[in-house]
């Protein structure tokens, strides 16, 4: 016995074998109603409140085929079970590939019935599971698509945190006389406008998981140039492939290149001298280099480091983070600096 809340649409215009189902599936607690044509079918479909239907194959308006894609181009269209004739197995496939749940053949006898009541049980449950289905995935998406409003959000709040801290830094920095404290506030400011524009970036480009990396840094050097009070060279230039780098990978690359870029304004030239600095991101074969280079008086590396090696020490915590390597390219006029680290 199945729930009386089912109701099956019956089109065929065979009206005894009709009254037929008809009679029989509803001692088995289905509410029948019969369709003579495929039209018919149709309307009463459009209708509404149809769980199931049950379409002949053969009919003087039309053969099933033709309006079994009609039955199921509806949002919510009810399944259907084909009905065929006896052994046609070929009629049977094609409503499959149409898109009929399943198909019953009409024999006579009572195991035609057995095996419709079957087959509408079965297409039920198909379409029930189909709409949870779809269902689920819509709060999937819902859910997700909250949750990256929620982060664009946080990101905005962020960037906008973080740059408001950055102006407190300046601030504080205007009142200060002393040549190395300056230069610390400074340093400090720049790594948190790195990391402020990180986040920027996110909630700029809809995209919470990865950064495009060749737009950021143009920003991030447009940002330093306009910041920097002191030992501005002649120009930033960005060369950079457009790769999107994950988000946690980028803080880390955008501080490295924040401290790389800040020594090379600090010691790259000295007074009397000019000249520019080049960022380079390239990337090949599932890796990422980049390159901060000038053509300024050189630095020898090894021994101690200049002003106080923080900045070092930040470019090699931050490197040993992302699984990098650091190179030093001693054949170099200048200074290039060259960080790999795999995407």
């Amino acid at each position: 016995m199945t729930d009386l809340a089912v109701r099956l649409l019956y089109i065929d215009d065979d009206i005894a074998l009709a009254r037929l189902v008809q009679r029989r599936l509803g001692r088995r607690g289905y509410v029948v109603e019969c369709a003579t044509s495929g039209q018919e079918g149709l309307a009463r479909v459009a209708q509404g409140g149809i769980s199931v239907v049950g379409l002949d194959h053969e009919m003087p308006d039309a053969i099933g085929l033709d309006i079994l894609p009609a039955l199921l181009a509806g949002a919510d269209a009810p399944p259907v079970v084909y009905v065929t004739g006896a052994g046609d197995t070929r009629v049977a496939v094609a409503a499959l590939k149409a898109g009929a749940s399943d198909y019953v053949p009409n024999e006579n006898g009572d195991g035609f019935f057995d095996l419709l009541v079957a087959a509408i049980e079965q297409a039920i449950q198909k379409a029930q599971l189909r709409r949870e289905r779809e269902l689920a995935e819509r709060q999937v998406r819902a859910a997700r698509d909250r949750a990256e409003l929620l982060l664009q959000e946080v990101n905005h709040r962020v960037a906008n945190s973080l740059a408001l801290v950055a102006g407190f830094v300046q601030l504080q920095k205007s009142c200060l006389s002393d040549p190395q404290a300056r230069a610390a506030l400074e340093g400090t400011q720049a790594r948190i406008t790195a990391i402020a524009g990180i986040h920027r970036s996110l909630y700029t480009s809809g995209d919470t998981r990865s950064v495009q990396i060749d737009v950021y840094l143009t920003a991030l050097l447009a940002d330093m140039h306009s910041a920097m009070a002191s030992h501005r060279p002649d120009a930033f230039l960005v060369t950079a492939d457009p790769v999107l780098v994950p988000t946690d990978k980028a803080v880390s690359l955008a501080v490295i290149v924040t401290e790389l870029v800040t020594n090379a304004c600090k010691y790259a030239y000295p007074e009397g001298r000019s000249g520019s600095i080049r960022v380079r991101a390239v990337a090949a074969e599932g890796q990422l280099s980049v390159s901060v280079e000038d053509d300024g008086v050189g630095f020898p590396g090894g021994g101690a480091p200049q002003g106080t090696g923080l900045g070092t020490r930040i470019v090699h915590a931050m490197a040993s983070n992302l699984g990098a390597i650091l190179h030093h390219d001693r054949q170099h006029t200048g200074t290039r600096m060259t960080l790999t680290m795999p995407l």
